[in-house]
């Protein structure tokens, strides 16, 4: 793949990863899996997910809800270690299918009942955590579920954007350390992409920051749910 190519998709994906709140990896990954090798791929996009996490946190700073980041992310660092040591033996098909049935199912309830709100508690966010960290460590997309349960909540955007981005950071800086430690490495090629990519994630989460405003807010969460509708379609039909 062309490094042109890759740093295009970069643009678009921490563009719409940073616009809905559930990562740069969900557009990513099926893209760069088709190149190289799963566990590079999971590395790779894994790191600009990392990055494009920072851009979040810095972008929309002044929006911290940390009962919700620390409900979230504690859980999430089990889980996404967990989820990480298995990706190789894991049955990746199955499981992308599991998310797409789940997404859809939970956009098609949001439509039928507009008014269902999740309450902030604990147990809510450890659940949220748990099933977000997993899915991100086997196969590299839990944003998703993570925008799902964060959409629930029905925050503020800023606050929904900064809170989703904590907690990929969290999770997302415990599957690349298992990646790495179990010997994932890069080729040329794809390391030079990385180079390019990683200050283009910044451009992409720029732009989102700008889109993010002109949308009002009780239009938000019906923004989140047509991508999570979609992504659950693409994980049904094309795993």
């Amino acid at each position: 793949m062309e490094i042109a190519l890759i740093a295009l998709l970069t643009i678009v994906a921490a563009f719409v990863g940073t616009l809905t709140g559930f990562g740069s990896s969900t557009i990513m990954l099926p893209v760069i899996v088709i190149f190289f090798p799963l566990p590079q791929a999971l590395l790779f996009v894994g790191i600009i997910h990392w990055f494009n996490d920072i851009w979040k946190i810095i972008l929309f700073k002044k929006a911290v809800n940390w009962k919700i980041i620390l409900g979230f992310g504690i859980p999430g660092i089990i889980a996404s270690y967990l989820g990480a040591s298995i990706v190789l033996t894991a049955p990746e098909a199955i499981l992308s299918r599991i998310l797409g049935v789940f997404l859809i199912s939970y956009v098609v309830f949001l439509a039928l009942k507009p008014a269902f709100k999740l309450a902030q508690n604990l147990s809510t966010a450890v659940s949220g955590g748990v099933l977000s960290g997993f899915f991100a460590g086997v196969f590299g997309i839990g944003g998703a579920i993570r925008g799902a349960f964060l959409s629930a909540f029905d925050l503020p955007k800023t606050t929904y954007i900064f809170t989703s981005g904590a907690i990929a950071l969290i999770i997302d800086t415990t599957r690349i350390t298992t990646y790495i430690s179990s010997g994932t490495t890069f080729p040329r090629q794809l390391l030079l992409a990385l180079l390019f990519s990683i200050p283009i994630s910044l451009v992409g989460a720029g732009l989102a920051k700008r889109t993010v405003g002109k949308i009002p807010q009780e239009k938000f969460r019906l923004v989140i749910s047509i991508f999570l509708f979609l992504i659950g379609i693409k994980l049904l039909v094309f795993s």
